[in-house]
């Protein structure tokens, strides 16, 4: 009997030793407040001064559809005052004030450490080469694409900007990306971006909201600005790269999350537009009272754009045009 009382006895420490145990875990996991992501830098260099971009053209464009994208990156290095507010210089000048002016440069122009240059940074549509035979093929792997960069022949400091056609395959392509970008060569001062043309392959997720989402919300799709949905869809994912190509260029710049599969300026607001956006919509966006076409800035030689939030990492919220 003795025995058994003692057993019971320790019975009962041990449990209310558990529970005070237990006690104080959930009193430590109160207090430990798990930190949010936050996309910072990680002291590596960025693009910045006068970058130079040079456009591979990988299949057929025809000259209307060069126009879109090469307005575009003209729209880049315009005076802010060049074009109507809300712009697309206004837009870069927000990745400048952002990202480049706080980080260290390599290039033409570059400065040392973040903060002891004012120079804006441009960018400056520097050459195009043609390759609409496709000298690589129409089934490209990711690991075609440094050499299919090098073919423009980008500058150090630059950006070699590849852009497929739209019967043109990438692996990857509208299965997990739209676009993507990477070193030219490995160790080298050059950058590049890749982005596809969706039309025929998955305009509902690589050239929302100018087409129906293939999942999610379905809502009318928006018109887009130049007419041509593929276009429309490829200005918006330049955007993106372009905008992660020089604020991490080489991987070690600003991002947030898995190097592998970062976040950054514009993918870290993927999907968001205008003011109010949530998965499905877009956001408040301008319309066109000719076209009755969607867009939140305007561009060189009276084009309308569509471009992405960027993420304000002094306010952890995505900053919009409009």
């Amino acid at each position: 009997m003795m025995a058994k009382r003692q057993r019971v006895l320790l019975l009962m420490v041990l449990v209310a030793s558990l529970a005070v145990l237990s006690m104080a875990d959930r009193k430590l996991m109160s207090l430990v407040k798990p930190q949010p992501n936050q996309l910072t830098y990680h002291n590596g260099v960025v693009l910045r001064g006068d970058i130079p971009v040079s456009i591979l053209w990988y299949g057929r464009f025809t000259p209307a559809q060069k126009a879109v994208v090469t307005d575009f990156v003209i729209s880049l290095a315009a005076p802010l005052r060049a074009a109507p507010a809300p712009s697309v210089s206004q837009w870069w000048s927000s990745i400048h004030r952002l990202y480049l002016s706080k980080a260290v440069s390599v290039g033409k122009n570059a400065g040392a450490q973040g903060g002891g240059s004012g120079k804006i940074t441009r960018v400056v549509l520097s050459g195009q080469v043609a390759d609409e035979r496709c000298s690589m093929g129409k089934s490209l792997r990711l690991s075609h694409l440094p050499a299919l960069a090098a073919k423009a022949r980008p500058a150090k400091g630059g950006v070699a900007l590849v852009l497929t056609a739209q019967d043109v395959a990438v692996e990857g392509f509208c299965m997990s990306r739209c676009g993507t970008h990477g070193s030219v060569t490995r160790g080298g001062g050059a950058a590049y971006a890749w982005v596809g043309n969706s039309a025929t392959q998955c305009p509902g997720q690589c050239a929302w909201p100018f087409h129906q989402p293939l999942y999610g919300p379905q809502a009318p799709p928006l018109v887009p600005p130049s007419g041509d949905v593929g276009m429309d869809g490829i200005v918006i994912n330049v955007a993106s790269m372009v905008a992660g190509a020089v604020t991490n260029p080489f991987g070690d710049g600003f991002y947030q999350g898995d190097r592998n599969a970062a976040l950054e300026a514009a993918t870290a607001c993927t999907g968001v537009y205008g003011k109010g956006a949530y998965p499905g919509y877009a956001g408040q966006l301008l319309v066109d009272k000719a076209t009755g076409s969607s867009y939140n800035a305007h561009g060189a030689h009276g084009r309308k754009y569509l471009l992405p939030a960027l993420f304000d990492p002094n306010t952890s919220a995505c900053s919009t045009l409009v």
